[in-house]
């Protein structure tokens, strides 16, 4: 059988340094090696396109990275493979365990046993199955094949090729010192328009990477000021602040800057203890808040009446803030670039949104730009 530590210097060898992903227990061996191992960090997900979205963060800012999840997260992550990693084409290593393999295994694994590869193969991911023997071999593969496609690829992990982890418990990150949590001021009604809201931000910006949300925040945002720090989200709606995590993880030269609609984030709230727990110092979660969802014909949201400043407070953002106004967003801004984060700026905005073209670039040209921009500084 293999041992994590073996599987882990093969992942080294071949320059992984990233991982991150959500647990199972054919590989809880190698997840305990890498939650030690500072040249290969793993970084805990709350779901497995979670994983996906913080894996890209990660390539873009340089790392090559690998996600670990059960088969049954393919069928979460399917969006995020789709409509982001291989649309964008974003060069990732897939391990994914082989529950339900050759139809042994408890009875809700079954079916997802049988259809792994074919669900595999219908998204256009090659694969492999590692075997002990083949591990050098396969871990190569992937670092090969994942860069020559540029786009994700995937080792199966059956039952077995893995020992059993039996060592003590072992702290893991070491624990945060957590002070009181961020209080959180009255609002009043929305003033301005989101357009209004994210030109008076992006006034304060310098050569800060901006990952934007999905629809018309990223819309508008390029309309406004197009950069080649802008990474502008076409698809995967509620991801934005999951690549922008990534990004900021693995670099710290400027803030890194996340334009996140209520909608986007509300599909996504395990982000935010995320965050939290990683205490990322130049990070900046910036919401444009409408309480609708604006690019399907401003259906109500579940927003009116949360707070979602003050769920940021609780999941450990070190400050939170709010806006009404142009000037309450500026300033807003600027303290959250001048001062240690991770910060978290609600901005509430009408639901009126301004008559903008979509995003002029091709996935692969906003792919491109971004990760030259970020090599650059």
């Amino acid at each position: 059988m293999l041992t994590g530590a073996t599987f882990a210097e093969l992942l080294h060898q071949q320059g992984f340094a990233f991982a991150t992903g959500v647990p199972c227990s054919l590989i809880e061996d190698l997840i305990s090696t890498l939650q030690r191992d500072e040249r290969l960090p793993y970084v805990p997900a709350v779901r497995e396109d979670v994983a996906v979205g913080l894996a890209a963060g990660a390539w873009l800012a340089g790392r090559r990275p690998i996600v670990l999840m059960q088969n049954s997260g393919l069928g979460t992550s399917m969006n995020a493979l789709a409509s982001m990693a291989l649309m964008y084409g974003i060069p990732t290593l897939l391990m994914v365990t082989w529950r339900g393999y050759q139809g042994k295994d408890a009875p809700e694994h079954i079916l997802t046993g049988d259809i792994t590869p074919k669900h595999l193969e219908l998204m256009g991911i090659p694969h492999r199955v590692l075997s002990v023997g083949s591990a050098a071999a396969d871990v190569a593969w992937a670092a090969a094949e994942m860069d020559r496609l540029s786009q994700p690829v995937a080792i199966l992990v059956p039952p077995g090729v893995f020992g059993s982890h039996h060592a003590a418990k072992t702290a893991g990150q070491a624990a945060l010192e957590v002070g009181p949590v961020a209080t959180v001021k009255p609002l009043g009604a929305p003033k301005i328009s989101r357009f209004a809201a994210i030109a008076a931000a992006v006034k304060q910006l310098g050569h800060e990477p901006v990952v934007h949300a999905n629809g018309y925040p990223a819309r508008e945002s390029h309309a406004i000021a197009d950069r080649p720090q802008n990474f502008y989200m076409i698809g995967s709606m509620g991801l934005a602040s999951a690549i922008g995590l990534g990004v900021a993880l693995n670099r710290s030269t400027t803030s890194t800057v996340v334009f996140d609609g209520d909608g986007n984030l509300l599909m996504n709230l395990g982000i935010l203890p995320m965050v939290g727990a990683r205490a990322p110092q130049r990070f900046v979660h910036c919401v444009f808040d409408n309480e609708v969802y604006g690019s399907t014909g401003n259906q109500d949201s579940p927003a009116p009446g949360v707070r979602l400043d003050a769920i940021a407070a609780a999941a450990g953002y070190r400050t939170v803030a709010a806006a009404t106004t142009v000037e309450e967003v500026a300033a807003c801004m600027v303290a959250a670039l001048a001062t240690a984060g991770p910060h978290f700026i609600l901005v509430k905005v009408t639901p009126e949104q301004a008559d903008v073209p979509r995003i002029a670039h091709t996935p692969a040209q906003i792919r491109d730009r971004f990760r030259a921009s970020l090599a650059a500084s």
